[in-house]
C-alpha cells in the first residue's frame, strides 16, 4: 500500500460515522431549541415507531449511548443485590465487557456455549442444581438469562430455541434479556425470528444503533409492563442520562422511518455473503458458519501477515502456530467496490505467498 493511502477495513461495523439521512436530520433542527433528557418530539416519535415495529403498544423504550452501558444498566436494574446473570461462556458480558457486570455487583454465571449459543437444557441444569443445593443461601442466585441475537460468533437463535429459553425463564420467574447490538443484521439474515417475536418472548431487549447506522445509541425495550420503578433515575444514577437526549432520539426516529433500519441491515448481510463466497472460492475454510455480518475463517499465518499490509481485520484470539482464526465484518456502509478491492488484495496476497 502506498504511503498515505487508507487501509481497507473489515475490522468492525462501527468504523464509519452514520447514515447520511441521520446527518441530514441533525442539520435540519440543529439550531432549534428542545427540552432535554429525552423530553422532545423526536424521542417520543422514535419510541412510538419502535412500539409499532415490535407490535408491542405498551412497551417502554429508553435510549442509551452504547452497548456495554445498556447491558450494565439493564442487568443491574433487574437483579436483586444477591443475584447474578446466566450467560454463555462466550457471551459478550462474560468476555468483552471488562467485567462491567461484576463491577456493579452481579456475578456472570456461565453455561457452555455451542457456536455462541446456549441451550435451555444447560440453563435448566444450572437452575436445578442451584435450587437442589442445601447451601444455596450462601451462593449467588441465578436471577436472569442473557443471550445476544446475533451471538458473539455471528450465529442466530431459531424461533424454537428462543421459545424454549423463554418458557424456562417463565417457569423459574426470571427475565430473559436479549442483547441486540447487531440485531439489524440478525433480522435480515436467513432466520425465522422477527422483531415482534423478540418482543413477545423476551422480557427486555435492546435494538442496537451504534453498529447499524447511527453515530451512537441503543434502544432498550421493556415488553411486559416490567420497567423498574423510576428507571430514568436509575439511568441518571449510572451516569448515563443524556442532557441532550434528542441526539439519540433523532437517530432512532430516522432509522425507523421508511424501513431504513432493515435496509441497512440487509446491506450488511448482502456484502457479508459476497465476502464469504470470495474466501470460500479461494479455498479458505470457515472457522464458524455464521449467517450474519461477522464472517470467520481459518487462514495460514503467512497469508494473514501479507493481507494485513492492505486490509484491516481481526485475529480471533492469539496467533497460533501455523493457522489462526480471523474475523471479517461487513456493515450497513460496506460497498461492492470495497468487496472488489478486498478480492484484489486477497488474490495478490495469495499469489505472493504461493498459498
Amino acid at each position: 500500500m502506498e504511503k498515505g493511502e487508507k487501509m481497507l477495513s473489515f475490522q468492525c461495523d462501527y468504523t464509519e460515522g452514520c447514515h447520511e439521512k441521520i446527518l441530514e436530520a441533525f442539520a435540519s433542527v440543529n439550531r432549534e431549541q428542545y427540552s432535554g433528557y429525552g423530553f422532545d418530539p423526536f424521542t417520543e416519535s422514535a419510541k412510538n415507531k419502535i412500539r409499532q415495529a415490535c407490535q408491542c403498544p405498551d412497551a417502554d423504550v429508553f435510549f442509551l449511548s452504547g452497548g456495554t452501558q445498556t447491558n450494565a444498566i439493564a442487568i443491574d436494574s433487574m437483579l436483586r443485590p444477591y443475584e447474578g446473570v446466566i450467560s454463555g461462556d462466550t457471551g459478550h458480558i462474560s468476555i468483552h465487557e471488562a467485567g462491567a457486570i461484576e463491577f456493579l455487583g452481579h456475578k456472570v454465571l456461565t453455561v457452555p456455549s455451542r457456536d455462541g449459543k446456549i441451550s435451555a437444557a444447560d440453563v435448566r441444569k444450572l437452575l436445578e442444581d442451584f435450587w437442589a443445593d442445601g447451601t444455596y443461601s450462601h451462593m449467588v442466585f441465578p436471577g436472569m438469562v442473557y443471550i445476544s441475537q446475533p451471538t458473539e460468533l455471528g450465529t442466530l437463535y431459531t424461533a424454537d430455541e428462543l421459545r424454549s429459553l423463554s418458557s424456562l425463564c417463565l417457569e423459574y420467574k426470571i427475565p430473559l434479556y436479549i442483547d441486540g447490538a447487531r440485531l439489524g443484521y440478525g433480522l435480515m439474515a436467513d432466520t425465522d425470528v422477527t422483531l415482534p417475536m423478540l418482543a413477545e418472548l423476551a422480557d427486555l431487549f435492546y435494538i442496537g444503533g451504534t453498529k447499524v447506522g447511527t453515530l451512537n445509541g441503543e434502544a432498550l425495550v421493556f415488553t411486559k409492563n416490567n420497567t423498574p420503578d423510576h428507571f430514568d433515575t436509575i439511568i441518571k444514577e449510572h451516569g448515563a442520562l443524556l442532557a441532550k437526549g434528542r441526539l439519540v432520539g433523532i437517530q432512532f426516529d430516522t432509522l425507523f422511518t421508511d424501513g431504513l433500519y432493515y435496509e441497512l441491515g440487509a446491506n450488511g448481510i448482502r456484502r457479508a455473503m459476497e465476502l464469504r463466497e470470495l474466501f470460500l472460492s479461494r479455498g479458505i475454510e470457515l472457522y464458524i458458519d455464521s449467517p450474519t455480518n461477522q464472517q470467520f475463517f481459518v487462514m495460514k499465518n503467512e497469508l494473514i501477515h501479507r493481507l494485513r499490509e492492505n486490509v484491516m481485520f481481526e485475529l480471533w484470539g492469539p496467533e497460533r502456530e501455523a493457522t489462526t482464526p480471523v474475523r471479517f465484518v461487513t456493515s450497513w456502509a460496506t460497498t461492492g467496490e470495497q468487496i472488489r478491492d478486498l478480492e484484489k488484495f486477497l488474490d495478490l496476497a495469495l499469489e505472493e505467498t504461493g498459498i
